[in-house]
């Protein structure tokens, strides 16, 4: 009797088994898929690390023609502020001199403490942030998104150059804070990464 009893668990217990298997073998398969994506649907060259950690929006001929800048927003809502690859200034022979002493205040001077950005001055998106300058020609740099100026790139001052060789990365301009709904509104007026390389015939 209990030889019959054993009998009819074997298949049951059995199929438990295979059961576990599979479905063990889908979710490694699954996985696998996420961690191990197919080579075909990998980009052709790595994603840098400003594409990786923001998103790249610009503003073409921004108050005057040629006068391209970039705003790479990050997922925390800061926002960084630089001379687009395209912008007139970049064209020329280089950038010899950058000077913050715009408007009614020197932008390097701003002091910004505290988790509540004590001393952020609040600016327009067309308040200059700065005067770059090629040979004696200057190009005025604006905020192209209304918000708090957290930080500009001090850098620059001693290390002008950094805009001709690295105005995405360490030759950023300035860092501001725009409100969500300020910053919905300026959106709209920015392209998009890939409508800006279509803009400019950016490969």
């Amino acid at each position: 009797m209990d030889d019959s009893v054993n009998n009819n668990d074997t298949p049951s217990a059995s199929f438990c088994v295979n059961s576990s298997q599979m479905e063990r073998s889908k979710e490694e398969l699954e996985l696998r898929e996420l961690v191990v994506p197919d080579v075909r649907d990998l980009p052709d060259t790595p994603p840098s690390a400003v594409e990786s950690n923001f998103v790249c929006y610009f503003a073409p001929d921004f108050m005057k023609p040629g006068h391209d800048q970039y705003v790479y927003r990050h997922a925390n809502g800061l926002c960084v502020i630089g001379l687009a690859s395209a912008h007139v200034a970049l064209k020329e022979k280089g950038v010899t001199a950058v000077d913050f002493n715009v408007g009614k205040s020197n932008r390097s001077e701003i002091k910004v403490t505290g988790k509540r950005k004590r001393n952020a001055q609040h600016f327009e998106a067309n308040t200059a942030l700065c005067k770059v300058c090629t040979n004696d020609v200057p190009y005025i740099v604006r905020c192209c998104v209304k918000g708090s100026l957290l930080e500009v790139n001090n850098r620059l001052i001693e290390q002008p150059g950094l805009l001709n060789s690295s105005a995405d990365r360490e030759g950023y301009i300035a860092i501001i804070m725009p409100r969500p709904t300020d910053w919905l509104k300026d959106k709209n007026s920015l392209l998009s990464l890939e409508d800006y390389k279509k803009l400019r015939d950016i490969c």
